[in-house]
């Protein structure tokens, strides 16, 4: 079956991609796809590359769509991954920090995670919270 995505590199496009690899500076899956690429260049069929880089066939055949249809660049890069809404904004961090500086529930010596967790869920400013994130918070205040 003929390969739909071809790879054909400018001597531009090769001198970049084998600085990137000699040098090793950037990210293991940069390193990688600059790899598939110069052995796709090379004439190299998807399964002799992916065996000789020890990756999927997907992941060369998904380089190679990349490269031909968005470009250089955006067969190299990773993709922005937005991720989940921060749990606490400010207004919660706020009330985090007032929470923690101040007494804690009778009955105990200290504020612990849980307690803060219990609270902040208590008082409306989160719908659910876990500890984890009530830690990060608190050291990323300080």
């Amino acid at each position: 079956m003929a390969k739909k995505y071809i790879v054909d590199l400018t001597d531009e496009e090769r001198e970049r991609l084998e600085s990137l690899v000699s040098k090793g500076r950037q990210s293991a899956r940069k390193i990688k796809r600059a790899n598939i690429l110069l052995l796709a260049d090379d004439g190299r069929q998807d399964a002799d590359i992916s065996k000789s880089l020890r990756t999927s066939i997907p992941t060369v055949e998904r380089t190679r769509k990349r490269f031909v249809i968005g470009g250089f660049d955006w067969a190299l890069n990773e993709r922005h991954r937005p991720g989940a809404k921060a749990k606490l904004d400010m207004k919660g961090e706020a009330v985090l920090a007032t929470l923690a500086q101040s007494e804690p529930p009778e009955g105990q010596k200290r504020w612990t995670l849980q307690l803060l967790t219990d609270r902040l869920v208590e008082l409306g400013v989160v719908e659910a919270v876990s500890k984890e994130t009530v830690r990060k918070r608190l050291k990323k205040m300080n």
